[in-house]
């Protein structure tokens, strides 16, 4: 499957459930919305994606790509620590100039 630069720089850095943030694939303000919070800019989406890490340890593998009125659509299936792992959950991107500027997961 090809993905955009970014999102596979957001997918091979979720490889390794214990690496940093690829904040080099987020634009500086990029919105992150995950488990009803939202996560504006670098340092709120290295510390969501900090912890989340540490919580779940948790890994994403992306399935099948599509695209919705300008948002890729990466379908995932994410194992790691929680109840009903592993479960397969939805990736909303938004890329703008070589970016991700938006990521909503969800069922």
């Amino acid at each position: 499957m090809i993905l955009p630069a970014p999102i596979r720089a957001f997918f091979d850095a979720d490889a390794d459930s214990t690496g940093a943030a690829p904040l080099g694939a987020f634009a500086p303000q990029a919105v992150v919305r995950d488990e009803g919070r939202t996560h504006v800019g670098h340092d709120a989406i290295a510390a969501w994606w900090r912890a989340a890490k540490a919580e779940y340890r948790h890994t994403a593998e992306p399935l099948e790509a599509t695209e919705d009125h300008g948002r890729a659509l990466v379908r995932a299936r994410v194992t790691g620590d929680f109840p009903g792992s592993p479960a397969d959950l939805t990736f909303a991107f938004r890329v703008e100039d070589g970016l991700i500027t938006g990521l909503e997961i969800g069922a």
